[in-house]
């Protein structure tokens, strides 16, 4: 942004001819020298949650947290004439309101203001627009019903077919079903106001479990934002809804910090000072995430407007706060901006910024909406970085209907549930770290563009690839009993395959399966499986855990999540002088190796009614199953050898579906 700094004479020349109409200024400072707060004490303008946060990341407090002096601010209040109206400890300084060209000069002289510029005409002049925004919405088009499951294989939420089809675009309806809905976090709503959010349909929900924390209003500077703009409440509904068979939002179970930072009857920069204000307080106040839909590029009466050059990541002043509040431990989602069919046609400000999520717009079928802005930025990054529903959004309207509009206004608060759910389930990685997920799981993550960037997430595939990170196993072995230990994230629709790969075998076997633990919503927890080892040489074992994470046969989806290694000095062999434990359940073959004739001798302490005996080869594909049962001790099963071709097997003996030991057979 352009920089006015005024001196004594220029303050006269400013209320001259058509200058007149210019009120508003920023204060800068020079220091924070004179304030009475310290980086060992944080608590007193940092929230308990913004501390948290902080050390959760590592992230150091420094002097940019620190307040403005209060003795500063004093200072300048006391010039008659002068109105404060906003303070920024980010950018040490504050907004002021001012018809007197001596107060101006008063300011100037005081030794610890840097600079003094202007950054908006008086309250109330337009330069020909009353409403920046749109805020009519159209009809729901006619949707056939999704088919949405019912009972246990249903989804969570009950959506209604256009929700449905805005969250199936990421696959992120899996989130929601297993648990991940916005518990416990807090997004931040940076906008023009949030016209009757309190008695609206789709807001009901969050207004009757008290999901909005905070409230204000940084232009009029008062804690009320609910008679102001509808923009605000529409981009806010695409994320809290709750209005079942018809319209749920992305993160409904989220709290909010409502903060109106625009002006919607002009466009001046003292709006992206309100706009470092907004993000300073949705750090302090502990949000997780912030989800802007205002950006800039050019202003009223062409003051400080940018050029495509300034889209550089380091110069426009709501960019600087904006990455900011990146560095702060924040994850800031920001519309990209609708030029693309326009003059201007790249990105606006702050969606520059290299550690901003900057959302393009598409419909609920992918396919991409011509006004979402280009990038890349100017310096060169990969702009926008992604891209969610802007073209016909789903979007609560001002009197009680929920229709659709279109702007990368809508896509941002979308993509921005999504992100706030898929960090609920992983608190442990940073916001760079969810921020490379959803890049990663983009559907041009391999070829990005200047369009949508890195895609459309794939949330499934971003839990994914979070999961395979968080997830730690180890073995160890003792006495041919090999224990496997391992940590992960489930809930009771999952489960994990165990699969081994011995000395001599030519891939990893699935040698059981393991139920999760029950819970219904998605935890930590930790589990451990015993392998007895029989007629394996000595050589080092490898185990490979895969978890299922939805086991729906339509949408079945696993990964390989950690594999750990232990070694056996000594062949494990069933004989009288290696025998772990007589008393345990045993299976061994004999011959073995064998060329016709084979037995199969099993001891089990109990009965088994249902004993199924499988035979894999190394690949892992099931060439025969007996269907056999037995009663308490020894039993010996006749094993169709000459069936098999040339080869090593495996064979798993199980009680029902529960594997109770295998054994491997040489075919001669």
């Amino acid at each position: 942004m352009k920089k006015i700094v005024f001196l004594a004479c220029l303050c006269i020349w400013m209320w001259t001819g058509s200058q007149a109409q210019f009120t508003r200024f920023i204060i800068r400072f020079k220091n924070k020298g004179a304030t009475s707060f310290t980086l060992a004490n944080p608590s007193p303008y940092l929230s308990a949650r913004a501390i948290e946060r902080r050390t959760r990341y590592n992230i150091t407090i420094d002097s940019t947290d620190l307040p403005v002096p209060l003795s500063y601010v004093n200072q300048v209040k006391a010039i008659p004439g002068v109105t404060v109206l906003n303070t920024s400890r980010w950018l040490n300084a504050i907004s002021i309101d001012t018809t007197d060209p001596g107060a101006l000069a008063a300011i100037n002289a005081l030794p610890f203001v840097q600079s003094t510029s202007v950054i908006a005409a008086k309250t109330g002049i337009t330069a020909g627009g009353k409403n920046k925004f749109n805020d009519e919405i159209q009809p729901l088009p006619p949707n056939p019903v999704h088919g949405r499951l019912q009972g246990t294989q249903g989804d969570f939420f009950n959506y209604g077919a256009s929700s449905y089809n805005e969250i199936r675009l990421h696959k992120g309806e899996f989130l929601h079903n297993i648990g991940l809905r916005g518990q416990g976090m807090q997004i931040a709503m940076l906008d023009g106001g949030f016209f009757s959010y309190t008695t609206l349909d789709a807001m009901d929900s969050i207004m009757a479990n008290n999901q909005v924390l905070s409230t204000w209003d940084f232009v009029n500077r008062e804690a009320s934002v609910v008679e102001d703009n509808s923009h605000g409440m529409m981009c806010l509904s695409t994320i809290a809804a709750n209005i079942p068979g018809q319209f749920v939002g992305k993160a409904p179970k989220a709290n909010f910090h409502l903060f109106k930072t625009e002006d919607v009857a002009s466009e001046y920069p003292i709006e992206e000072f309100n706009w470092v204000c907004g993000a300073e307080r949705s750090d302090s106040s502990g949000a997780d995430v912030i989800s802007s839909s205002v950006g800039y590029n050019t202003f009223n009466n062409n003051l400080g407007n940018y050029s495509y050059n300034d889209m550089n990541g380091n110069t426009a002043m709501c960019t600087i706060g904006a990455d900011l509040a990146a560095k702060k431990g924040l994850i800031v989602f920001q519309s990209a901006g609708n030029e693309g069919a326009g003059g201007w046609h790249y990105l606006i400000a702050p969606a520059d910024g290299d550690s901003v999520v900057a959302v393009g717009a598409v419909n609920a079928a992918g396919t991409l909406w011509n006004g979402s802005s280009f990038g890349p930025s100017s310096d060169g990054q990969i702009k926008p970085d992604m891209a969610s529903v802007g073209l016909n959004a789903v979007v609560q309207g001002v009197l009680n209907t929920i229709g659709v509009n279109t702007g990368t206004s809508f896509s941002c608060p979308n993509m921005a549930g999504l992100g706030t759910c898929l960090w609920q389930g992983f608190p442990e990685f940073n916001n760079m770290r969810i921020i490379r997920a959803l890049r990663e799981a983009g559907s041009k993550a391999s070829a990005p563009d200047d369009r949508v960037g890195y895609g459309i997430p794939d949330m499934k595939a971003a839990f994914t690839s979070l999961l395979i990170e968080y997830a730690t196993s180890n073995a160890s072995v003792s006495s041919c009993t090999v224990t496997l230990n391992w940590n992960s994230k489930d809930v009771d629709a999952m489960k994990y395959e165990i699969q081994r790969k011995a000395p001599g075998d030519a891939d990893y076997v699935k040698i059981a399966d393991v139920n999760p633990q029950a819970g219904s919503i998605l935890a930590n927890r930790s589990y451990q499986f015993t392998n007895t080892l029989t007629n394996v040489a000595a050589g080092t074992i490898s185990y490979r855990i895969r978890q299922i994470i939805d086991t729906a046969t339509a949408t079945f989806a696993a990964a390989f999540i950690d594999t750990a290694n232990v070694t056996i000095p000594v062949a494990c062999t069933t004989t009288s002088t290696n025998d772990p434990d007589p008393n345990a359940d045993k299976i061994t073959v004999q011959p073995n190796p064998a060329s016709s004739n084979a037995v199969l001798v099993i001891q089990t302490r109990n009965a088994i009614v249902n004993m199924p005996v499988s035979i894999y080869d190394m690949k892992g594909r099931l060439i025969l199953q007996l269907k056999k049962s037995k009663g308490p001790g020894k039993a010996t099963i006749d094993l169709p050898v000459n069936k098999l071709s040339k080869g090593k097997y495996i064979i798993a003996v199980y009680d029902n579906q529960k594997l109770i030991g295998s054994a491997d057979l040489l075919k001669l």
